[in-house]
């Protein structure tokens, strides 16, 4: 008897729900947290000012939950924008819920929904302000406190000051060793040399297109760990130019690194070996010291050996180098945020925060909260449920639904035991350390929130509050599940589509200008970050779409597909700017593999809504 063997694999979005993010602990983070929101909590405590440290050790909490991986510069826009929002948030919220009456307040609300949801699409620091600026804005108006708004914007404003504060004076692993202002960005060049050694490694295997990926996340990564403010007029120092001319260093040899993987063929481990030793040179501010031989066999292992050379020479010099990457302007901002993927965002976060805000105000018009008035957690659960950024919408609702029990359940046991309120700041102080490690995953990260709002709560005076939480969580996942697969006008997939169209206009322009065989590099470089940085936008997007369910996932079918051309398409352009730049002309090959990629361009685009790219030289 034969035995048949069937294959079972979990629907993409419980899949996603079941997956985490790994990675070693971030103790730097984890002692921020843990001097956050506790000592500030602490310290109004023993003041008498209880409510604006409560206050206080928000603004710090929510600070936390972006305080990520990076250098300190692009920590201060990172963390400091969307607390700005926030403040404002709670300043239109608090004289909004103390001025007007129910109906109105649920308008004015979904409004800012509106307006917030569509900046979002803007990028990951827009979309933390709009999530801030919502999430305060319901805490302002639904809150009972005895301070006027402005008190408590401030107060919330320097809870997250403070986190940025520890950010920038308190030391990180490595940073002790080498230059204290460049703990992040010397750590984010070196890894774009490791990257692209490992894809030199990888070349003619499976693993290189993985590898590729990987390169442009790190490039990624440093180009914005080295373009964050500048914290004073003289941080343009020798160092700091040196840094970026090493970053700049980087990129001929991440060029050429990406011709040899698209050749497909396998080169000697010595190849890699240059990259490294640049790696350790940049992590220890030192010399590169001698550089393995070269080989000149082929144009694109040339166009490397001469990339490591004019690196060893960068490293010894103190001159600056632009970051090649266009400033946004803010014509293009607008444009993005009321676009057709920011207006179909937008009017999602507006109907779901909407939603709920009139169902948490129908609720507390008719006492269900008994005499105490915190009906804010409705719909600030509804807006982290609306995020896409935090991951597709049937895994956000379910790991919330998980988070919030387990949360509420664990604080219940806690304060049935915890001192007031000494036990309950430190229960606190913990809940913050513990959030960056909790944000590798959803539901992790909001049992940790759950322990640390329900504990600032009881010590401003509300009574235990953990099965009233959960019912609210449960509901404001029914209407964000509901609401989020209600039809919107227009064609759905609109942030995916928006994305992608961005990719295919970067990778004409790189194309275009490869092929006009200008001999501005720097220029060449700048298109080509814009066109890898662009392509990784609108996968991110395309995977967080894909483990949506059914209903959603069906309207950006295809795109996946389309996607992975362009990624071949503007790999080919940058093997055909190493090729002409060697040789002054195309091969055949060349010629071939554009025509057939932009053939199987042309059946894509036609489903997903994307413009037409043509070659731009005779074939």
């Amino acid at each position: 008897m034969s035995r048949r063997t069937v294959a079972f694999s979990l629907p993409p979005w419980l899949a996603h729900t079941l997956r985490a993010q790994r990675g070693p602990v971030p103790w730097s983070a984890v002692t921020r947290g843990a001097l956050a929101a506790g000592p500030l909590l602490l310290v109004a405590v023993v003041v008498g000012r209880t409510s604006l440290g409560v206050l206080a050790a928000l603004g710090a909490m929510l600070a936390g939950i972006n305080d990520r991986p990076g250098s300190r510069r692009a920590s201060v826009k990172r963390l400091g924008g969307p607390a700005l929002a926030g403040a404002g948030g709670l300043l239109v919220g608090t004289y909004a819920g103390e001025h007007v009456g129910a109906l109105a307040l649920t308008l004015l609300l979904t409004g800012i929904g509106l307006v917030a949801g569509s900046f979002s699409a803007i990028g990951p620091v827009a979309s933390g302000a709009g999530t801030q600026l919502l999430v305060a804005s319901a805490i302002g108006a639904g809150m009972p406190l005895p301070e006027p708004g402005w008190e408590r914007a401030l107060a919330f404003l320097a809870g997250a000051a403070w986190l940025v504060l520890l950010r920038l004076a308190l030391p990180t692993p490595g940073a002790i060793a080498g230059d204290y202002r460049f703990d992040g960005e010397r750590d984010a060049v070196a890894a774009v040399y490791d990257a692209i050694a490992a894809l030199l490694d990888a070349s003619g295997g499976p693993e290189a297109t993985g590898r590729r990926a990987a390169l442009t996340a790190a490039l990624d990564h440093a180009q914005d760990a080295l373009a964050g403010p500048r914290l004073r007029r003289y941080a343009s120092s020798a160092a700091e130019r040196r840094l970026h001319g090493q970053y700049a260093a980087a990129l001929p040899l991440a060029e050429a690194a990406t011709a040899i993987a698209w050749g497909g063929e396998a080169v000697s481990g010595r190849a890699g070996e240059g990259p490294r030793r640049l790696a350790a040179a940049v992590r220890d501010n030192a010399h590169t010291g001698p550089l393995p031989a070269p080989n000149r066999s082929a144009p694109a292992l040339r166009a490397l050996d001469d990339a490591l050379l004019h690196a060893a020479d960068a490293f010894d010099q103190t001159e600056g180098s632009d970051l090649h990457a266009r400033r946004g302007t803010v014509t293009a901002l607008f444009r993005k945020a009321f676009g057709a993927g920011g207006r179909e965002y937008g009017l999602r976060v507006a109907l779901c925060f909407g939603a709920s805000v009139a169902a948490a105000q129908a609720l507390h018009q008719a006492r269900w909260y008994g005499q105490h008035e915190h009906w804010y957690w409705l719909p600030a659960t509804a807006v982290f449920l609306v995020k896409p950024d935090l991951g597709p919408l049937a895994s956000r609702a379910l790991s919330r639904a998980a988070g919030t029990v387990l949360g509420a359940l664990v604080f219940a046991g806690f304060a049935a035991v915890l001192p007031r309120p000494e036990g309950l700041v430190a229960l606190v102080a913990l809940s913050g350390a513990l959030i960056p490690v909790a944000t590798r995953h959803f539901a992790a990260q909001t049992a940790v929130v759950t322990v640390l709002v329900l504990s600032l709560v009881m010590v401003g005076g509300e009574p235990q509050a953990s099965a009233s939480r959960i019912g609210e969580t449960l509901l404001a996942c029914a209407i964000v599940l509901v609401v989020g697969h209600l039809p919107m006008p227009g064609k759905s997939g609109g942030g995916v589509r928006a994305r992608l169209v961005a990719a295919g206009d970067a990778a004409h322009a790189y194309l275009v200008h490869v092929l006009s065989e200008s001999d501005d590099r720097a220029e060449r470089w700048t298109l080509r970050r814009e066109a890898y940085r662009k392509l990784a936008e609108a996968r991110g997007a395309i995977a967080v779409s894909a483990a949506e369910l059914p209903a959603l996932a069906r309207h950006t079918e295809g795109t996946d597909e389309v996607a992975a051309v362009l990624e071949r398409l503007v790999d080919t352009t940058t093997a055909c700017a190493v090729h002409l730049d060697d040789t002054g002309r195309l091969t055949p090959h060349h010629i071939e593999q554009l025509t057939q990629l932009l053939e199987e361009f042309e059946r894509g685009r036609g489903r997903v809504g994307l413009r037409a790219i043509e070659l731009p030289i005779a074939v």
